[in-house]
């Protein structure tokens, strides 16, 4: 690997740590999104020997002889892509029972296979579970931003800060996060890419934990959900084009769901909310692949303002997703919205502490955009840490009692030092 072309992975140092103390880790997440780049650059520099097992030799074998297989392992050896041989789990139960020295095996999965029952009986409190993204801009640009951190603390000082990205907003947006799409030098050839990897891992990925009749459905439905984006999740809407049932679609989406191509973002309640809407929120895994599925280029997504507006949504939430995977306590992400159509982008709810995120496209904004914000911190009380407003302006500025407008950029932009 030349490190020259290896962007620095915020989840590397919680990998470090975890194999410190855990006899297994595993690192999951879509394919092409670096997992294997990554289990590797830890492997060697341990000295772990490294099995795939998209290789049908090694695949067959395991299949075969699990209990054999395994017990011939290397002593630290990377299994990757293992979700396409789960006949192995409870082999490693038993060697992992039998030896609990930390960090002998570094799996990889490119869907989530806490949901096959076999891996969650057998490996339950036996490994880490730990969630690679594509690459978040922060990686691209190496820097270390510590949004959420200011965020939860409501340490935002007011002033000059970032700057107003304007159109190259749209590009950034347009290109997504995937290192082998962004290898390539023009808009036209990452929509290729794009393309074929979803139509590559719909036909392999979903065969693998799924036997459906309609597999040629997946792709539309994809680039339905690419359409939706942002918006409440409605299975009626999304199985109108289909000649199948919505009990049947519900099923595909939760598929697409689980090879981490679609997320659906629960809303958030407390005991005081009882107008809050239980309709979870649509969000495309990456927005450039969302933008190649339905043919949007970076000047066709600027001239778009509406669906421009909320597939920065979905942008920002997945940033700041990718930016958690880095902080000791964990981060739980949602959506608000009420019976009286108020809402909150993204609710980020961390050690008790509730922070609301609202997306705003505009370089200008007024005190009117802060009212899901203040609804929020009405209903979240003294858990209620600040209301971001993230849109694409130059400075910093407060809005009243914890409110605050902050730019898009500074998801990304410095390297601030956390306040003694």
């Amino acid at each position: 690997m030349d490190i020259n072309e290896y962007y620095p992975r915020i989840l590397q140092q919680k990998i470090l740590d975890s194999l410190a103390d855990s006899p297994s880790i595993l690192i999951h997440g879509p394919r092409q999104c670096g997992k294997t780049t990554l289990a590797r650059l830890v492997g060697d520099e341990k000295g772990y020997a490294y099995i795939s097992f998209d290789d049908d030799v090694q695949r067959a074998a395991a299949k075969t002889d699990p209990v054999g297989y395994v017990a011939d392992l290397p002593e630290y050896v990377v299994l990757d892509e293992v979700q396409r041989a789960p006949e192995i789990f409870t082999s490693l139960k038993l060697a992992i029972d039998s030896d609990r020295r930390p960090g002998r095996f570094i799996l990889t999965g490119s869907s989530n296979v806490l949901l096959l029952p076999t891996l969650a009986d057998s490996l339950a409190g036996r490994m880490e579970l730990l969630r690679l993204h594509p690459l978040c801009q922060a990686e691209l640009r190496r820097t270390k931003p510590n949004f959420i951190e200011r965020s939860l603390a409501a340490d935002f000082a007011s002033g000059p800060s970032g700057h107003r990205l304007g159109k190259d907003l749209a590009e950034v947006v347009a290109a997504g996060g995937y290192p082998e799409a962004l290898k390539r030098s023009t808009q036209g050839r990452r929509r290729i890419w794009y393309r074929n990897y979803a139509e590559t891992i719909i036909q392999r990925d979903v065969r693998d934990i799924a036997r459906i009749q309609a597999l040629h459905v997946m792709p539309r439905l994809l680039s339905l959900a690419a359409a939706q984006t942002s918006c409440l999740t409605n299975i009626s809407e999304i199985a109108a084009p289909f000649q199948i049932s919505r009990t049947t679609i519900r099923d595909y989406l939760t598929l697409l769901s689980r090879i981490f191509l679609v997320d659906e973002l629960q809303c958030w309640h407390s005991n005081l909310s009882t107008r809050v809407l239980k309709t979870p929120k649509l969000h495309i895994g990456d927005t450039g692949l969302a933008c190649a599925l339905l043919g949007k280029t970076a000047d066709s997504l600027w001239a778009d303002r509406s669906f421009f507006g909320r597939i920065l949504e979905s942008f920002v939430f997945q940033e700041l997703r990718r930016l958690a995977v880095s902080l000791e306590n964990q981060v739980d992400f949602y959506h608000y919205r009420d019976k009286d159509q108020t809402e909150v982008d993204v609710v980020m709810e961390s050690d008790g502490r509730i922070v609301g995120v609202e997306v705003k496209a505009a370089s200008t904004i007024t005190t009117g955009d802060f009212k899901g914000l203040r609804k929020l911190r009405e209903i979240a009380g003294t858990h209620f840490a600040s209301g971001v407003l993230l849109y694409d302006g130059d400075a910093i500025v407060g809005f009243g009692d914890r409110m605050i407008a902050v730019p898009i950029s500074q998801l990304w932009e410095g390297n601030y030092e956390k306040p003694d």
